[in-house]
């Protein structure tokens, strides 16, 4: 651990000194003295961080699935020193890794689905290599209001009607209401709507965007609300959605399978799904404090990911994570 800390210390150094290129002289935007949070006694691998010592600002948006576990390691960290601010912007998974990889105004971008290939192109073209950090598990809930009495199962094809081509209940189900499906989904910038399309409807959102009844948004409590309202309607979000509301929400199990840690970790729920944060190495290095987040994010995140409502990762992707921000700080990603 020392030997570690001493090469993120002399990484650091480095990076303060001018940079030579094509003989002219090019500073780097770093201020002094940002890795004093480092310290001894980290978690997995990783250095310790001392939030009281790390100082700027943090911009990060995106997946509206990642928002509440984002923003819970962000009060954690403000709880335990940090008194910068970091903005947490819930827009989609899509429009987050636009302003990552093509505006270049965030520092961290979340993520509901993997970055695509031509997302990683565009980052290029701005400077950027996207570095991937799998945070958590999410399973995918398909929910009603609880004054739904009838619905409690469905299988994908179910599904895949229940949110394209049927008119009623009753056309899923014969001994169901002959009453209006109201259907309630995230917006197309979501990695939401991007799993459900790919999982549900083989990529391919037409069905789904053609059917009756449509209302979408990228705000997941709009989605709550809209669904509560009517024993009738149906809709999809991240897990924790469900949880925060369950009180007024029915889980719909799919294929027979309830959507429960057992079943996520046993890959038995058929639309559980990974959960991403993503940085970039000069980020990382010419932004301390995201380095130091990002570090504390990946320490203690199994600590609250079951609170927040979704669930831990498996152990092997949680250290490639910790194994990419060791190689970004000694500038070897």
């Amino acid at each position: 651990m020392k030997k570690l800390l001493a090469a993120i210390l002399a990484s650091f150094v480095m990076m303060t000194l001018p940079v030579f290129a094509g003989g002219a002289k090019e500073p780097e935007p770093v201020q002094k003295n940002t890795f004093s949070w480092v310290e001894d006694g980290g978690v997995a691998g990783l250095p310790g961080v001392n939030p009281l010592k790390v100082s700027g600002n943090i911009i990060t948006a995106g997946s509206s699935t990642v928002y509440p576990l984002s923003e819970r390691m962000a009060e954690r960290f403000k709880q335990e020193g940090y008194s910068g601010v970091i903005t947490i912007d819930s827009i989609g998974s899509g429009a987050g890794f636009e302003r990552f990889t093509v505006a270049g105004e965030t520092d961290i971008a979340n993520a509901s689905r993997a970055i695509k290939a031509k997302e990683i192109e565009a980052a290029k073209q701005i400077g950027r290599n996207p570095i991937e950090f799998r945070v958590g598990t999410d399973a995918l809930a398909v929910v009603v209001s609880n004054r739904n009495t009838f619905a409690k199962n469905l299988t994908k094809d179910e599904l895949a009607k229940l949110f394209s081509t049927a008119s009623t209940w009753s056309e899923i189900n014969p001994a169901w209401p002959k009453e209006k499906i109201q259907r309630f989904i995230p917006g197309t910038d979501s990695g939401t709507f991007d799993y459900f399309s790919e999982e549900v409807f083989k990529n391919n959102p037409q069905p789904m965007l053609s059917a009756q009844n449509l209302q979408l948004s990228e705000d997941d409590n709009i989605l709550v609300q809209g669904i509560k309202g009517s024993p009738y309607a149906v809709g999809f979000f991240g897990y924790a959605y469900y949880a925060e509301n369950a009180d007024s929400l029915t889980i719909l199990s799919i294929n027979g399978v309830e959507a429960s840690k057992a079943n996520v970790d046993n890959g038995t729920y058929p639309l559980a799904r990974p959960l991403y944060i993503y940085s970039d190495e000069q980020i990382m290095r010419t932004k301390p404090q995201v380095a130091a987040f990002i570090d504390f994010y990946l320490s203690y995140v199994n600590e609250e990911v079951i609170g927040v409502g979704y669930f831990p990762a498996n152990e092997d992707e949680l250290e490639k994570g910790r194994q990419a921000w060791l190689k970004a700080m000694n500038g070897t990603y």
